[in-house]
This record gives C-alpha cells, structure tokens and sequence, in this order.
C-alpha cells in the first residue's frame, strides 16, 4: 500500500484520540431512542430533556420538521433514494403523536409531556438515525467497530477507510487548486460568470 499523504495520518491521529472508551449497546427490545442514543451517541443513560435538546439542532427550543427528518437520518446522504412523501410521512407521524397546538413543531414542553405519559419516539423502518457529518459517522459506524488504537495507516484497507480516506484526498486537491488559481489577484476568474469578463476588443 502507497504511503498516506500527511494530512491523512493527521485524520487518522484525530480520530484515534477520540477512540478508546466502550461503545454502548442497546438492549435488542429497546425503543428506537435508547438504541439511537447508544448507537449515535454512545449514551445509554439519557433523560428525555437530554435527548430533545440534543436533537434541537438549532437552539430553537422546538422540533421543526426539518429536525425530525435529521434525527431520523433522512438528512443523511445513506437516505437519498427514500422517496420525499415517506420522508415527509415519518416528520408527520412524529408531530401527530407530540404536537399537541397542532402549530407544525414539537416544543420541548409538548415533547416531555408526551414522554411523561408514556409517548415515545417510533422505529419507523429508516435504521438508527445518522446524523452527524462524514468525520463522526465514519468513527463511529466503522473505526470502532473494526480498528483500534494500534491501528496503523497501513492496515486501513476496508473499502468503508479507502472512501473515506479518497474523499479527504479530493478535498485537498482541490482546496490546492483553488489556492493556485487565488495567487496573485485573490480572484478565481473561471467562478466569475461570461458576462461580466471583459473580451478583447
């Protein structure tokens, strides 16, 4: 195997300081929250304000749909080929068991209400719920599972470590491209529309 260029090896320290501690695991006939927290989150002991606030993606003191759609994972680029209406159906279903207003949101007093009173979040069929970016899944959906803190840059040879590792490549390459084209003048001119370039006379 060819020698990872540096900022790869960089990557790769990152997430083995973030490796290290036991990966919870959901009891089988546990509710899709407490597999999701263990799961996403590597949480097994969570109260319901916990769960909401961390799914309250902007701070906004309610699920919007949009929230819902990201906790479930329908976000995520492993749901593109779900088709819209089912997406749209899963945010539904969410906001006709914890939407009490009937506003289109679920605030977080609607939501602990309803987690009170024995109302909790259903397996709709979409898996665990991915919701972070490339880096966070990738660590914690492969590197756990499969490496470890001896884990060298040579025995990363999966084809989940190959992508991974390709796609942080490509960035730099690009990001490389852009810094050549800025050189000089700060402007890249092939992202300046035809119209406004000047043409010889």
């Amino acid at each position: 195997m060819r020698a990872l260029p540096g900022t790869v090896l960089l990557l790769v320290s990152t997430v083995l300081a973030h490796v290290g501690h036991q990966v919870p695991i959901a009891p089988k006939d546990a509710d899709w929250a407490t597999q999701h927290m263990a799961e996403e989150h590597h949480l097994n002991g969570f109260d319901p304000q916990t769960l909401f606030v961390m799914h309250d993606f902007k701070s906004a003191g309610f699920w919007s749909t949009t929230d819902i759609r990201r906790m479930y994972g329908l976000l995520d680029k492993s749901a593109k080929d779900i088709p819209e209406d089912k997406k749209e159906s899963a945010a539904q279903h969410i906001l006709k068991l914890f939407d009490t207003d009937k506003d289109g949101s679920v605030s977080n007093k609607e939501f602990l209400d309803g987690w009170s009173q024995g109302v909790r979040l259903p397996d709709l069929g979409f898996g665990p719920g991915h919701h972070g970016d490339d880096e966070y899944e990738y660590e914690i959906h492969h590197w756990e599972k499969y490496h470890n803190d001896d884990t060298t840059a040579e025995e990363l040879t999966h084809p989940e470590d190959i992508e991974h590792f390709k796609h942080h490549e490509e960035e730099d390459r690009l990001a490389e491209e852009e810094e050549k084209l800025m050189e000089g003048s700060g402007v890249i001119e092939t992202n300046i529309p035809r119209k406004y370039l000047r043409t010889e006379l």
